[in-house]
């Protein structure tokens, strides 16, 4: 299948879908028809699930035109119970982010250079490195920053000096010096060249390190923290400190605060006589945000007087290159390195050449971009932004216009705009009115909410209300009588099961719950607030009967039944599998409600699943997601329902040698006893006390290695399981060997080979076979060995597979690379068998 694996999916482009075999195509035509979507209009990625009879279709409006796109809507459709689960993300704060274009494509598109390009600069700059952290789009941005960067475009823009400022109205100041320290950032992270540094294994403590401009210093601090010798000069942070020779000297963002030429050839040519190995030099690279200022030498002079020198990054190569007389290394978009050494230089390129391609985005353009001006408008907000975005972010919490008496920066706003009812306009010019609808929304949901659970308490007078809430009563609904009679006319409306049933299913397509084959609404009580007033209400009754729901982690709606159910979990937020202790089931009807507590007379069952109940602003959602998708792919539980039972959910993982760590299953570094099940037919020491050796010997031939028994169970599993459940029982004559069982086997193996070593180490604590996985050789009584073996080939991910003959055991193997190589051995006129891959 082609396309991005990750664990049982496959991920492509829906261009792609026509390249796919026969039956997927069909598929993807059925899952289609259900969910009434067309490829290109509604979605244009699959996610193909290759283990069950699901998939989703994915909408990514920006696929082509976002570096990486935030996914819009999803449709996953369950072909097998005609279900289709829609998830609309448009309102989403932090909805998933789509990495490594160029997989989901033809390697014939026009737009695979471009992506490869991204994602080659993403792999530099350490973006990868953790792929659980990366899935979604607030954590992406934050890394992107961590590591001293930011993404404009297609392009990784190192953040260099601080330019918060620089976009307001400029004013030119008359004969003011340039203020060069006003550009040295606050850092709570390395800098961007530091980290280039330490990824590129410079700063393990064994080099000196000298910071020529260091700002204020937090690199050094940072450097100091990790044991590193370092030290820094800056002419207006620590002028009193000396220059010094240092194995390394970083050359930060300083070039291109330096308005005079001359001044910046001299720090160039200054830090690179102090360096013995390397320099490092960056600056602020040309991008889309730039911003001219008013033009000064060959730079800009910005708001707060700094003067700002921006390059292309073939300028800058060209620059450092010509005045140093070497060759300036690009190892980030922006950042070089100039090497002293040659030695040292060549090690460095030889590493780079061993640990991935050398292919680095560079970001400029064959002659300098434009920098794009501000339009009046854009300059007047970036001026007035500290009193915009405020009287913006009340307007959202309030849901209409504030009024006079409800701004705090009233007279501020005033004599900037000159009447508030100017600086209301001028606001609504700047953002999205359809957000202030949404908010209105919000608001009226919030006041029919209160104003019906009113009914079941003594409801306040018009005139004892809140200032602002009579206010919030007047725009939303014209008067105190209205408010009621439509929050009760709601209320009323709760005993509509068809009405209900919708509403749930509709909160479900905003990602606020899962909704289960029965129609009911399971959420994280974090959720409730975002849910239409008709659910807030029915939950909101159940309260009223109940009392506060705020120890609560999970809300059940039955629509069918007018019941209403909340758990409470162990430590839910920072457990995968949250233990059940406390259920209350709350019948709106009757009302009357049952308490059920877990502990020692009923146990309690663990919560499978849990990133269904939540969404993707919930803390820890992306490593949730993760575990669950883990658990899944193991295909070793029947997940539906209410799943197993913890102490067999326990057991059975415990078999499969996987154990919990955290929010990940790592596998078992438990040594099982020898007469566990290995597999579903077989047992350790089946695999273990076999062969002619091992029983003329009785060695106990059993493995040291935790990873070895995981391996057999592995070549258990994927490989003999399936032979048996087809063949009928195999008979084993060759299985694990042992570092001692080794030595008595004189002929005809390779044990650095042959993978019946497993994992196990020598003498000199050494892997016996670096192929790793797990090896046997077997039989099947009264078959022809050929079709056994072309069966193997054909329906396994086995790694090597040798025939000898059709009446001779085969050897096969599983292990991480899954090479699938078939191997006939062949017998020549001399006697010899000679190795022939077969295709």
């Amino acid at each position: 299948m082609i396309g991005k694996k990750v664990l049982n999916n496959v991920y492509w482009h829906s261009s792609l879908t026509t390249a796919q075999n026969f039956d997927v195509q069909q598929h993807i035509a059925e899952a289609e028809s259900l969910a009434g979507v067309e490829a290109g209009a509604n979605y244009n990625v699959v996610k193909y699930d290759i283990n069950s009879n699901s998939l989703s279709l994915l909408w990514y409006p920006g696929f082509f035109t976002d570096p990486f796109p935030a996914l819009d809507k999803s449709y996953r459709i369950d072909l097998e119970c005609k279900r289709v689960e829609k998830r609309n993300y448009q309102s989403s704060i932090n909805p998933p982010i789509l990495h490594r274009k160029e997989l989901l494509l033809s390697p014939s598109d026009s737009h695979n250079s471009l992506f490869c390009e991204l994602t080659a600069t993403a792999e530099q700059l350490g973006l990868f490195e953790n792929t659980i952290r990366i899935g979604f789009k607030q954590a992406w941005e934050n890394l992107i920053a961590e590591k001293g960067f930011q993404l404009i475009d297609h392009q990784f823009v190192p953040i260099g000096n601080n330019q918060d400022d620089e976009q307001l109205l400029f004013e030119p100041r008359q004969n003011a010096a340039i203020s060069r320290h006003l550009t040295a950032l606050s850092r709570s992270n390395l800098s961007a060249p530091m980290q280039c540094l330490a990824r590129h294994g410079f700063l393990d403590g064994a080099l000196s390190v000298f910071d020529y401009g260091c700002g204020k210093g937090d690199d050094i601090r940072n450097l100091t923290a990790n044991a590193i010798s370092v030290s820094g000069w800056d002419p207006h942070y620590a002028a009193d400190q000396p220059k010094q020779a240092a194995d390394i000297v970083n050359l930060g963002f300083v070039i291109n605060v330096i308005e005079s030429y001359q001044e910046r050839l001299e720090a160039l040519l200054g830090a690179y006589n102090l360096a013995r190995q390397v320099l490092v030099v960056s600056a602020m690279l040309i991008n889309q945000n730039s911003f001219k200022g008013q033009e000064f030498n060959d730079g800009v002079i910005t708001q707060r007087n700094t003067f700002q020198k921006y390059y292309t990054q073939t300028e800058l190569k060209e620059f450092l290159s010509d005045t140093l007389e070497t060759d300036a290394i690009p190892v980030a978009p922006g950042i070089f390195f100039i090497f002293k050494d040659n030695d040292a230089e060549q090690r460095f390129l030889l590493n780079r050449q061993r640990s991935h391609r050398n292919v680095l985005r560079l970001s400029y353009r064959s002659s300098n971009p434009a920098l794009p001006k501000l339009t009046r408008n854009e300059k007047k907000y970036l001026s007035f932004k500290h009193l915009i975005d405020p009287l913006w972010q009340q307007t959202l919490e309030l849901g209409r216009l504030p009024e006079k008496n409800e701004i705090s920066d009233l007279i501020e706003l005033i004599q900037s705009f000159g009447a508030l009812s100017k600086a209301l306009r001028f606001m609504l010019d700047q953002f999205d009115e359809a957000l202030i609808e949404q908010a209105r929304q919000s608001r009226i949901d919030d006041l029919l909410t209160y104003f019906a659970l009113q009914t079941f308490s003594k409801r306040k007078a018009y005139k004892h209300l809140d200032a602002s809430l009579q206010k919030d009563i007047k725009a939303f609904f014209g008067d105190y009588k209205n408010a009621v009679a439509m929050a009760t006319s709601v209320l009323y409306q709760i005993s509509k099961v068809e009405l209900i049933e919708l509403t749930c299913k509709q909160a479900t397509e905003l990602g606020l719950g899962y909704l289960d084959g029965e129609g009911a609404l399971h959420l994280h009580t974090s959720l409730v607030e975002q849910l239409p007033a008709l659910l807030r209400i029915y939950i909101g009754c159940a309260t009223v009967l109940y009392g506060d729901i705020e120890q609560t982690d999970i809300i059940k709606i039955h629509s069918q039944s007018g019941k209403l159910s909340l758990m409470r979990y162990d430590d839910f937020q920072n457990n995968p599998l949250p233990s059940l202790l406390e259920r209350v089931k709350i019948n709106l009807r009757e009302q009357i409600f049952d308490l059920f507590q877990y502990g020692k007379e009923y146990a309690p069952t663990y919560l499978y699943l849990k990133s269904r109940y939540i969404n993707e602003e919930f803390p820890k959602y992306a490593e949730q997601l993760s575990f669950d998708e883990q658990l899944q792919s193991l295909n070793l539980f029947d997940l539906s329902g209410y799943g197993p039972k913890p102490e067999s959910f326990r057991h059975t993982l415990a078999d499969a040698r996987w154990e919990l760590n955290g929010f990940e299953l790592v596998r078992s570094r438990n040594i099982p006893d020898i007469d566990d099940r290995c597999g579903r037919h077989l047992s350790y020491r089946q695999l273990i006390e076999c062969g002619e050796t091992q029983h003329s010997t009785s060695l106990a031939n059993c493995p040291k290695q935790p990873e070895s028994y995981t391996a057999l169970y592995d070549l258990a599993l994927n490989i003999l399981d399936p032979v048996i459940e087809y063949f009928g029982m195999i008979s084993l004559t060759y299985g694990f060997c042992s570092h001692e069982l080794g030595k008595h086997i004189k002929k005809r193996v390779a044990p650095k080979l042959d993978q019946h070593a497993s994992h196990e180490l020598n003498t000199k604590k050494n892997l016996i076979c670096p192929r790793l996985g797990a090896a046997v050789d077997f039989i099947v009584e009264d078959e022809n060995m050929r079709e056994v073996a072309d069966w193997v080939a054909e329906n396994t991910p086995f790694d090597r597979l040798y025939f000898y003959g059709e009446d001779r055991p085969i050897h096969v193997s599983y292990g991480p690379d899954q090479k699938k190589e078939y191997i006939d051995l062949v017998l020549t006129k001399t006697g010899k068998q000679i190795p022939k891959k077969r295709q």
